[in-house]
């Protein structure tokens, strides 16, 4: 997905309002070893915030995507659960296809992207599906984008008075040659914030 880098992330930047989400840029010290950032109103738990503790190499980078939604975590996790339904909020996916699979662990999909970006597919294996705790993680395992080794996990947590939702998504991804850390997170990271802002948009319109 990342073959201009100089370009790419503000061509999505555009229709994004970044004052919603919390970044932390990847390196191997914050999402190799540390739980992810406060979310201001709702801690991660530790039972939950090691999901997010990525063992990142030299040549990769970690990042964490926040996202606030005004909204019970049931409503969140019906939308975010279905491995197989990416294109209900990412905008990004074009259509998907199980390919493997029941839906549960080990499931592998096949999404086509939209016209316009540096990608055409992606093969995603699902690998954690956590109903209770609300966790779930995919991996690529094949593609014709630049993003190896590329994997998500996505925990939901309740607001204290329980009528809203905290997502944080975070993930580890090899650097492409000839990009850098930082403009590899940029990119990814613009991703990530597009898909949960779309996430919150689809829940305020149902």
């Amino acid at each position: 997905m990342l073959s201009n880098p100089q370009k790419s992330p503000s061509f999505f930047l555009d229709g994004i309002n970044t004052t919603t989400t919390t970044t932390t840029t990847g390196s191997s010290g914050s999402c190799g070893t540390n739980k992810p950032p406060p979310t201001n109103t709702t801690p991660v738990p530790d039972s939950v915030a090691r999901y997010h503790i990525h063992a990142v190499g030299p040549d990769q980078c970690c990042s964490v995507v926040i996202q606030h939604i005004t909204a019970p975590i049931s409503d969140v996790w019906s939308i975010v659960r279905r491995f197989d339904n990416p294109q209900a909020y990412k905008h990004f996916v074009k259509t998907c296809h199980v390919i493997l699979g029941d839906g549960n662990v080990g499931t592998l999909r096949e999404i086509h992207v939209i016209s316009g970006l540096p990608a055409a597919r992606s093969t995603e294996r699902l690998e954690i599906l956590d109903d209770e705790q609300h966790v779930i993680s995919f991996s690529v395992v094949d593609g014709d984008h630049r993003l190896a080794n590329y994997r998500s996990v996505t925990t939901l947590h309740p607001t204290p008075d329980g009528t809203g939702t905290v997502v944080v998504e975070s993930y580890v991804v090899d650097i492409p040659p000839g990009n850098t850390k930082e403009e590899t997170c940029v990119f990814v990271d613009t991703i990530v914030k597009c898909n949960l802002q779309s996430l919150a948009q689809k829940i305020r319109r149902n």
